[in-house]
């Protein structure tokens, strides 16, 4: 009896999944049956809560004043991140949950979870410095989570499943802002250009190591204008807090090399589309001209101001802005949803052929 009904759940799971994947497309009619998401505070959706060591986490008031409930889930903002909404644009489910969500059922497996970790870079000591798992970590759990899907939907299907699905990788702002500017830690041991040199290194090992795992579809985000966050621009933007512009310098450099060496990657393996998504100047543009997209202030969040200390995020002590959609950040590090909003769909409409 026991078995019975576990066949029919696996039967039941695989009708949800193909109506899922027959009503998501991509040009050509590809799938995307699942979107799977790696990286740091940006695109975490949770999976750092519980982390006691690091303080870098967000499950407490005001994060997630705007999501639904107004609850707190370790997002770094006030609502949706760009995981959500990535997954949202193509149509394949409302939120993606974070792997370490002690209530992820099968079907949550099947259509996507988020691996990213707030703090992490693409360099082990920046991950140390926040003390949070360093990136093979994510790794290391991604192969768990292949081997939970084989046991729900078999081989075969989670290898369709792992190479169509779309992967995505956030990293390198902390690495940038955190480890070579803030703390000086890497900036005594490699000029910049060395530095950059290292971050490529490691994300190219990590995506190497991805598609050693069977994935083919994979979107690397650059890093953003890191210089311009309310933050950084109390860190080295002067008396008037200008962006902080060798940290910009520095993202735009890493953004050149990132993008060659995915070039080159995806010489060498012709069933993989290997694409670099430009970060820097979507976000550069809403910082740049607020007014066209209906944002007031871009050099302060609406929590945690950044204006007299460095602090990335905000606490339950912090002034909380009212009205959040005229901001572009919602603490000193983090944009707001509607920032993100816009980001993330020019991201979709500019970049999904690519993957095909």
């Amino acid at each position: 009896m026991k078995d019975f009904f576990f066949v029919i759940l696996c039967v039941c799971l695989l009708l949800i999944f193909t109506e899922i994947e027959a009503r998501v497309k991509l040009p050509g009619n590809a799938t995307v049956p699942a979107v799977i998401v790696f990286g740091d505070s940006i695109v975490d959706t949770g999976n750092n809560n519980n982390n006691v060591l690091s303080l870098a986490r967000s499950n407490f008031p005001p994060y997630g004043r705007d999501f639904k409930g107004g609850v707190p889930t370790g997002r770094y903002s006030n609502g949706k991140v760009p995981s959500d909404l990535l997954v949202e644009e193509l149509g394949i489910k409302e939120l993606l949950p974070p792997y370490a969500d002690p209530n992820l059922k099968p079907e949550d497996l099947l259509t996507g979870v988020c691996f990213a970790v707030g703090g992490v870079g693409y360099d082990d000591f920046t991950s140390k410095l926040a003390s949070v798992p360093l990136l093979s970590d994510q790794l290391e759990k991604f192969k768990e989570y292949i081997k939970k899907l084989k046991g729900i939907v078999g081989v075969e299907r989670t290898n369709f499943i792992i190479a169509n699905s779309i992967h995505f990788v956030v990293l390198s702002s902390n690495d940038i802002a955190n480890t070579y500017f803030s703390t000086k830690t890497r900036s005594l041991q490699y000029d910049i250009s060395s530095y950059t040199d290292l971050m490529v290194n490691h994300a190219s090992k990590f995506f190497q190591e991805l598609y050693g795992l069977g994935v083919r579809r994979l979107g690397v985000l650059g890093a953003p204008p890191i210089g311009c966050v309310p933050s950084q621009r109390t860190i080295g933007g002067g008396l008037e807090r200008n962006c902080f512009e060798q940290e910009n310098e520095a993202a735009k450099l890493f953004n050149s090399k990132l993008s060659a060496e995915l070039d080159n990657l995806n010489k060498d393996r012709p069933d993989a589309r290997l694409v670099y998504i430009d970060i820097y100047y979507p976000l550069l543009n809403l910082i740049q001209n607020p007014t066209k997209n209906g944002f007031k202030i871009v050099n302060k969040g609406c929590c945690g101001t950044g204006l007299i200390e460095a602090a990335l995020t905000c606490n339950a002590l912090d002034t909380t802005c009212k009205d959040d959609s005229i901001y572009v950040f919602w603490d000193a590090y983090h944009p707001t949803e509607r920032a993100y909003k816009l980001i993330v769909s020019q991201i979709i409409s500019k970049y999904v052929n690519e993957f095909v």
